[in-house]
């Protein structure tokens, strides 16, 4: 595309300080920039250095011109935060939660200030700022909003928010299926967000009916997915429920070199060369990744069964954990990483999840099943075993395991915000031999490597991701005009 076409057409984006949102608003923000678009990140001042590298590392090398990033403070202390609280990487208690929220509400006057000094076309922002469609349209500036999510997902909380089917069955455990999702998808009351099944008008519920109403009043919605990857839903959210929405993912497939892909996210715990030499010494498809993402805090008890679960399943592996050398090492079995010498390896913090996954080494991904996970597995060719904890990552497991045919739940049914559902080694064994051993192992695989090959078309020149990126940004154009 002719980047001339744009010249002038500047957006303004908006992620929750999560790493799970910065990460694909960075790439989205690269995105626009390779197109002629000039991008503004907002942020806070403590997260600026992470985006700021990763900018820089980038194989384009982008300017001030191309990617700005300008900081508002966040307000912690009048929100009940402890000062330099600035992303929730920094409290490991779901508790701090409601403050933090409170804290970027707070944020309003800055963030207007913002868009009455630097006026740009259109403001990206992420669903956890509802209040930023209002402030925007003070302005006579257009909102997309950014969810973070599979439209398979997107439709089924609409879907769930509009019929309510969870209020007709006797238990937590009663499966039902959801009313007019297609593909006739069963879910049962202990697997959805809290904000659905608390009886009484909750804080969660009123914010979650506020993000609808802004996403209403938005003028559309972006999405990080691929239209042939779930057609029957992305057909759904715009045709039946009426939304616009652009897809134009998967943003990771932005970064194509190895110190761009490694860069994504903090620094990783351990050298990724290191990490990529010790998968070259393996055979394909013979190790087993295992990651829960940046949130999940599992407690030491389920700790110890993942590993004795991984032992038991004689794989090979690389196991992300949330825990530092001070942690000590009461939450493994005796013994365990002695007896693992050459077959698995442990990273404790942050892993170069991309460079893993793509290795032809890496035979399966452990997940929880979070949309940026799932869909760089998919992006890999790699079949997962599926272990959702919380958010919408139950619906993803639905859209992995029954939809795309590339997944294996390991059998978690509860959702549980930071900790997840109890799960016993022996169902760890099993889900890793099924998703590892064997004919459906191999089929699986197969599936896999064909949605790889899609979702990488779907991004280069003419794919239906590049296509509808084009469309946006000309619609944006003319918005301006």
């Amino acid at each position: 595309m002719d980047s001339e076409n744009h010249y002038g057409l500047h957006i303004f984006l908006f992620p929750f300080m999560s790493h799970g949102h910065v990460i694909p608003t960075i790439d989205m923000a690269k995105l626009f920039a390779s197109r002629g678009v000039k991008s503004t990140i907002i942020t806070t001042p403590l997260n600026v250095p992470f985006i700021s590298k990763a900018i820089a590392k980038s194989k384009t090398p982008y300017t001030d011109d191309d990617i700005h990033i300008q900081t508002i403070k966040l307000p912690c202390v009048e929100a009940g935060l402890p000062e330099g609280c600035e992303n929730t990487d920094s409290f490991t208690s779901a508790v701090l939660l409601p403050n933090f929220l409170r804290a970027t509400r707070l944020l309003q006057e800055q963030f207007e200030e913002q868009l009455l000094q630097h006026n740009p076309d259109c403001v990206v922002v992420d669903h956890f700022f509802p209040w930023v469609t209002d402030s925007a349209s003070k302005f006579g500036i257009p909102t997309l909003m950014f969810h973070g999510i599979s439209f398979f997902s997107l439709c089924a909380k609409n879907c769930m928010e509009l019929y309510q089917p969870h209020k007709n069955v006797s238990s937590d455990l009663e499966p039902f299926v959801i009313p007019g999702l297609p593909g006739e998808i069963k879910q049962t009351r202990s697997q959805l967000h809290e904000y659905l099944t608390s009886a009484e008008d909750t804080d969660m519920s009123r914010f979650f009916k506020e993000v609808s109403e802004s996403e209403e009043k938005s003028y559309g919605v972006v999405v990080n997915s691929v239209y042939e990857l779930e057609k029957d839903y992305a057909d759904y959210y715009r045709n039946v429920l009426g939304r616009k929405a652009w897809h134009i993912g998967p943003l990771s497939l932005c970064n194509s070199d190895t110190e761009e892909k490694a860069q994504r996210g903090k620094d990783a715990s351990i050298d990724g060369n290191e990490c990529l030499k010790w998968l070259d010494t393996k055979k394909p498809n013979s190790v087993v990744y295992v990651c829960f993402g940046s949130i999940a805090n599992f407690p030491d008890s389920q700790l110890k069964d993942i590993a004795t679960g991984l032992e038991a399943s004689g794989k090979q592996f690389i196991w992300v954990v949330r825990k530092s050398k001070k942690d000590g090492d009461e939450w493994l079995p005796e013994g365990f990483e002695k007896r693992m010498e050459g077959k698995g390896v442990i990273i404790r913090g942050w892993a170069p999840q991309v460079l893993i996954l793509e290795h032809q080494a890496t035979g399966a991904f452990v997940t929880h099943c979070g949309w940026n996970s799932t869909l760089e597995g998919v992006a890999a060719g790699v079949p997962m075993v599926t272990w959702p904890v919380a958010a919408e990552q139950f619906y993803n497991e639905k859209l992995v395991s029954e939809v795309l045919g590339i997944g294996v739940p390991v059998g978690a049914k509860k959702w549980l915000r930071l900790t997840g559902d109890s799960v016993k080694w022996e169902a760890v064994e099993k889900a890793v031999r099924k998703i590892m051993e064997g004919e459906e192992a191999e089929e699986m695989r197969k599936k896999a490597k064909v949605l790889s090959n899609l979702v990488k078309g779907a991004v280069e020149e003419g794919g239906s991701s590049y296509t509808d990126l084009n469309a946006l940004i000309q619609d944006l154009s003319s918005l301006r005009r």
